[in-house]
């Protein structure tokens, strides 16, 4: 075939389609872990592709600790048998019962989560306590992304106060810094070292009390960075599928595209215009209309409205398209898009060759 992404059996597949490139997967896992010098400092999120297949391709990568960020996600990697499971989330509610029944159905696995207040740190340990369980947690510090958290100036004394609860055992901290994501790496090393210095005075704090916490920092934009540092446990996740967002913002990773929107031309609605078959419903819509997909095959395909099913392009006078044509787009954010379909389609030697379902797109598997 002419390209790495074209499909020999394309008619054969029906569109819009989420389609998959194992090998590809491969690959990325293979620069994740060689980017770093400890496998067991990996921490990977799941939330990017929320399937069995490409979680065992991490474990058969020597990965044996996971990040998540639903109690169904938290289950899928139980249903993997994965040891050690982060919910990267503080359970409120119903949510409490629902981690505990997970701790009690899969024994073969560790969960934790993040608490930032001694109020939800209380009401999990009381559940915790009835069910006779014990839970792990971490602290989770607002480094500057100010969606949740306790300042790090403050979490000592929450840090001390957990550590007398019954069923609750604090064992470390959680720093995420997804509000660093500069193009230039000189730039968001500066930027991602000031956040961290509050943590590692945290850190300092806590030694001096004889307490030595395990401590999980960053996602993919600030990977570079904190895999550098000692001891610390780092947790990208759009690294496996990879997105034109990240490829243009983050440079210096190397990282491929693994996963891909397949849509078809449907109609022609003026000389210069195309409609394709991928609209909101199809390939993430959050963020601006020219932030939304760039096709492999047809870069210079610029869009003119998006709408529930349909993505109106502009192709420029005299194009050749025609209806029918099929199109390979790269999604601008992988994760969400990702989460629109129920399952990927396997590419393997150019065909179709299976299908990875995303079974924790659902909030509920079975728990």
């Amino acid at each position: 075939m002419a390209n790495w992404f074209d499909i020999a059996n394309i008619n054969e597949l029906d569109t819009p389609a989420l389609v998959v490139y194992p090998d590809r997967v491969k690959q990325n896992i293979a620069t994740l872990v060689a980017a770093i010098d400890d496998v067991d400092r990996l921490r990977p999120h799941v939330k990017t592709h929320k399937c069995k297949e490409a979680t065992q391709l991490c474990m058969d990568a020597g990965i044996r600790k996971f990040k998540c960020a639903t109690i169904a996600e938290a289950e899928m990697l139980a249903l993997c048998k994965a040891p050690d499971v982060l919910l990267a989330y503080q359970p409120i509610g119903p949510k409490i019962k629902r981690l505990v029944a997970l701790i009690k159905q899969y024994p073969d696995t560790q969960f934790s989560c993040l608490v930032d207040n001694y109020e939800a740190a209380t009401t999990i340990d009381k559940i915790a306590l009835a069910e006779q369980v014990t839970l792990n947690v971490y602290i989770d510090l607002n480094v500057g992304m100010n969606r949740s958290g306790i300042a790090p100036q403050k979490a000592f004394v929450l840090y001390e106060r957990c550590e007398l609860l019954q069923a609750v055992k604090v064992i470390g901290l959680h720093a995420y810094d997804g509000h660093i994501h500069n193009e230039d790496l000189d730039i968001r090393k500066q930027q991602c070292n000031a956040a961290f210095k509050l943590v590692e005075e945290l850190i300092a704090e806590l030694h001096q009390s004889g307490i030595d916490p395990v401590v999980i920092a960053g996602g993919s934009p600030t990977f570079p960075i904190h895999a550098k540092r000692k001891g610390v446990e780092c947790s990208p996740g759009t690294f496996i599928y990879w997105d034109s967002g990240y490829g243009k913002e983050l440079g210096e990773q190397t990282f491929l595209p693994t996963a891909l929107v397949v849509a078809r031309i449907v109609s022609l609605p003026d000389d210069t215009k195309i409609c394709v078959d991928l609209g909101h419903k199809s390939v993430a819509s959050e963020n601006v209309l020219d932030k939304r997909v760039t096709f492999l095959n047809s870069p210079q395909l610029q869009p003119v409205s998006h709408s529930e099913e349909h993505l109106v392009l502009e192709a420029g006078a005299n194009h050749n398209c025609k209806v029918g044509d099929v199109l390979y787009g790269v999604p601008h954010h992988i994760c969400p898009t990702v989460a629109l379909y129920e399952r990927a389609i396997t590419i393997q030697n150019n065909k179709t060759s299976g299908e990875w379902l995303t079974i924790a797109r659902d909030r509920k598997i079975n728990i």
